[in-house]
């Protein structure tokens, strides 16, 4: 299989200690964004809210932090990254629930966490797949 440039650019990019040590910066910073976000009073988000539909906007989230975490902890099973992630999730909707948080917990945004989850692990697994199939 040939690959084109940005695929070798990216691939490369990748492949420097840097680069990965940048990505797993970029995670971190991107879940504990996700957190505070999620426990936060309400009334301290107010005027924040740019997606009007909270799945969605679970979605987006956990879609984010799946790609992020793959691209950044690259030999770490796909898998383990979801079940992680997914428990995270859980994890969120647990300290909402709790009182003095003051927020409310949902289990349907725990469900649309990991739905965002298992896009992205289902399509980097068939992607991967596919690659190998074609050797």
């Amino acid at each position: 299989m040939k690959l084109s440039t940005p695929e070798k650019f990216i691939l490369d990019l990748l492949g420097h200690r840097g680069t990965l040590r940048l990505l797993r910066i970029g995670f971190m910073v991107a879940a504990l964004a996700v957190f505070s976000a999620a426990v936060a009073p309400e009334s301290q988000l107010h005027g924040v809210d740019f997606i009007p539909w909270d799945k969605a906007a679970h979605f987006i989230a956990f879609f984010t932090l799946t790609l992020l975490a793959a691209t950044a902890f690259p030999s770490t099973p796909l898998l383990l990254i979801g079940v992680l992630l997914s428990a995270f999730g859980a994890l969120i909707e647990v300290v909402q629930g709790l009182d003095f948080v003051g927020r409310d917990e949902d289990f349907f945004d725990w469900v649309a966490d990991t739905i965002a989850i298992g896009a992205v692990v289902v399509s980097m697994l068939v992607a991967r797949w596919r690659l190998v199939s074609e050797r």
